[in-house]
């Protein structure tokens, strides 16, 4: 279970990375994808900030991910400048990869394919008698 003090710094670093990718993200993996913080989780030391990324627009995802981690160093620099004031001490980033929405739209894919095919059941409620 996350303290409260690491919801605060994941707060904070998931609004001032989302800023940074808006920034400055295209020098970083591209001018293709489009990237978006979805949530950051702190470990329980506040050491390690894990950093969940959504990825639009390219087909090869992972591909945007490599990028990033390839030009972690640029990326560091950039956003401890960014947040060295509200931070004493500044974690350790991991990107993941964060398909969730690509998994709600496959899921949807499936049962609109479903139902069109009448493979659902009657959306009727039965009454028992």
């Amino acid at each position: 279970m996350e303290t409260k003090r690491q919801k605060q710094v994941a707060e904070v670093i998931k609004r001032k990375f989302g800023t940074l990718l808006t920034q400055e993200g295209t020098y970083f993996y591209g001018t293709d994808a489009f990237v978006t913080v979805t949530a950051v989780k702190m470990s329980p030391d506040l050491g390690i900030a894990k950093v969940y990324l959504s990825v639009f627009n390219v087909m090869d995802k992972q591909t945007v991910i490599l990028e990033m981690e390839e030009n972690l160093f640029q990326i560091k620099q950039s956003f401890y400048s960014k947040i060295r004031k509200n931070l004493r001490r500044m974690p350790e980033l991991q990107f993941y990869l964060d398909d969730t929405l690509d998994e709600m739209y496959r899921l949807n894919h499936v049962f609109h394919k479903l139902r069109n095919e009448n493979q659902m059941g009657s959306e009727e409620v039965e009454e028992e008698n």
